[in-house]
């Protein structure tokens, strides 16, 4: 139980340590909206925001640590009631992992790029946005945004229905866990639309989504605190 306890904690603690930075940089640098500007603009006002917005995209990288802790704890447990529960939990591990790195870039590659940017003359300007524009498709759309979240959703969908099946969960919980996952799948479409233009994307899926996502696994780890279930 005391095991339970702690995983519950992990879970809130990793959770609100990616909505408190993610909520300043909404704040402080206008994202994710700044994303679809023009890049000389980001890189302009990246280096404004100077070592205080770095700092803040280094913890909304780190602080997020927990979850990988509470991800591992919580398919010990499960895994007795379920085969799928230890592939779930690498899947899970990855997928978080991937969106670290692909945070990662904003704290050790943007700051040199946009110091470029800012400082340099013409050319260095376009060579410091074209850079930019590989390191964040890579980095943020390839790592981060489509493997990341793509992972981060096939283990919420398949802890959820293991929760489910063995009823260890208050039932709005899992309906939370499909919700969130569904309406994060959509925020895929903007993904191929930076390849694809003409790809259908609805704007609001990933920041609801996050959102909804973030929601649940708070709510997971209040009812695992609370639970006198045994695992």
């Amino acid at each position: 139980m005391k095991t339970t306890k702690i995983t519950g904690l992990l879970f809130i603690l990793g959770a609100l340590g990616v909505f408190i930075p993610y909520t300043i940089l909404n704040i402080t640098f206008d994202y994710p909206d700044i994303l679809r500007q023009d890049v000389g603009l980001v890189l302009t006002k990246f280096h404004q925001g100077g070592n205080t917005l770095i700092l803040t995209w280094w913890l909304f990288a780190i602080l997020g640590l927990p979850m990988l802790v509470a991800y591992k704890q919580l398919g010990m447990k499960l895994e007795n009631k379920s085969v799928s529960v230890s592939w779930l939990t690498t899947i899970g591990i990855i997928g978080l992992v991937v969106q670290m790195i692909g945070l990662l870039r904003w704290t050790f590659v943007v700051p040199i790029l946009a110091s470029n940017y800012y400082l340099g003359n013409d050319t260095t300007k376009e060579i410091a946005k074209a850079m930019f524009q590989v390191v964040h498709q890579y980095g943020g759309v390839v790592l981060g945004e489509h493997l990341g979240q793509l992972f981060t959703i096939i283990w919420v969908i398949g802890i959820t229905r293991v929760l489910q099946v063995n009823k260890l969960v208050p039932v709005w919980i899992n309906w939370l866990g499909y919700g969130s996952s569904f309406v994060y799948l959509f925020a895929q479409a903007e993904l191929f639309a930076t390849v694809i233009p003409s790809f259908p994307v609805w704007d609001m899926a990933g920041f609801v989504g996050s959102t909804l996502w973030l929601v649940w696994l708070i709510s997971l780890g209040v009812d695992l605190i609370r639970t006198k279930k045994s695992f």
